[in-house]
Parts: C-alpha cells; sequence; structure tokens
C-alpha cells in the first residue's frame, strides 16, 4: 500500500502469463459479435508495430478515457484496452487512463484486478493511472472515496477537464498537473520542449 501516492516510485511488475482458460466461478465474456470483450480480451488486438519497449504504452481502461489525446500530448503509443506484451516488442513502461466517472473508476478498477490478478504478460512496469476528468468541477463524495482506494494501490494523477480537448484544440495555458505527467512519462508536451 502507498501512503504517499505522488512520490510513490514506479511499480515493477512481474505476473504470471495470461491463461486462455477462465477462472473457476467466473463468466466468460457473451460470445455475441457486437458484445463487449472482457477486459484485457480485446476481440482484435491492435498492432502496434514501429514502436519500441522503451516507449510509454497508454493502455485505456474503456472507450473514451482519454488515453488518445494524452498519446498525442506527450508521445508514446495508445495501445488500447490490454495490457502490451514487451516479449513482442510492445511497450514495457505502461500508464493505465480512464475518466472518473463511475464507469470510468469502475474499469480502472478492473484493469488493476486483471494485472494484479496475474491476467498480464510479465515485464510490464506501471507507471501510474491517469485519471482524466469527465466533467468540469468537483467530483461527487462517492467518486472521490473511489479514487481514494485506488490510490491505494497504484500511484494516481488527475488531468483536470480541458475544455479546448473537447474541440480538438491544445489548452491556451498548459495546467500543472500536465506538466507533472511530462515529468512521469519522460515525454515532452505536444513535443515543445519544456512547458512552464
Amino acid at each position: 500500500m502507498f501512503t504517499a501516492a505522488a512520490q510513490a516510485p514506479p511499480v515493477a511488475l512481474r505476473p504470471k502469463a495470461v491463461s486462455s482458460k477462465s477462472a473457476p466461478g467466473r463468466r466468460s465474456a457473451p460470445a455475441a459479435a457486437d458484445a463487449e470483450a472482457a477486459w484485457g480480451q480485446s476481440k482484435r488486438p491492435r498492432a502496434t508495430r514501429g514502436t519500441s519497449r522503451d516507449e510509454v504504452g497508454w493502455v485505456k481502461a474503456h472507450g473514451g478515457s482519454g488515453a488518445t489525446s494524452l498519446a498525442e500530448a506527450f508521445g508514446g503509443v495508445e495501445v488500447g484496452a490490454r495490457w502490451p506484451d514487451p516479449a513482442r516488442g510492445e511497450p514495457r513502461r505502461v500508464v493505465l487512463v480512464g475518466r472518473t466517472s463511475a464507469r470510468g473508476l469502475r474499469s480502472v478498477s478492473q484493469a488493476l484486478g486483471a494485472l494484479t490478478d496475474g491476467n498480464a504478460p510479465q515485464g510490464l512496469e506501471l507507471l501510474g493511472v491517469v485519471l482524466v476528468a469527465d466533467a468540469p468541477g468537483r467530483l461527487p463524495l462517492g467518486l472521490l472515496r473511489r479514487v481514494r482506494v485506488l490510490r491505494s494501490v497504484a500511484r494516481v494523477h488527475r488531468v483536470p477537464w480541458i475544455p479546448a480537448w473537447r474541440t480538438g484544440g491544445r489548452p491556451k495555458s498548459v495546467p500543472r498537473q500536465l506538466v507533472t505527467l511530462a515529468k512521469l512519462v519522460g515525454g515532452e508536451l505536444y513535443g515543445e520542449g519544456a512547458v512552464s
């Protein structure tokens, strides 16, 4: 358990290999063509060719998490809703991204559960969890409690609501949370050098 999440070092993870068998007592995902696959069990894993194992992999906990926007802003590669496999040349350093909505926080929790249960490739280094605001303003108390629970198992970074991202633009002034995130992933915001 981390007591000072902001100062906690990245977590080096060595989970067991993914098993193709279902865990006893668990239901498998529906087989319908339009059914959503269970977290990490993508129907068609996206290729991440041309990437390096040392790039940052932005893992989305759910659709609309903001992982694509973060990958565009900081560099790295958005790998989808699954853990990348460093043995296949995919990024080993990963950041899990989700929204601060109830659904988003639940998805982040499920993804972290898959990681800690050993249902992820070996050799991953979780740099942290990034929670992107789902709306402007403060979070309700119930959602703040869920964020605290996530902070007990991983380093959590919150990104505020950025109106410019909603319209596909860049923010005029850079929130300090993005500067902190740039330091975490070792990238430059929008590839423009130091941001202050």
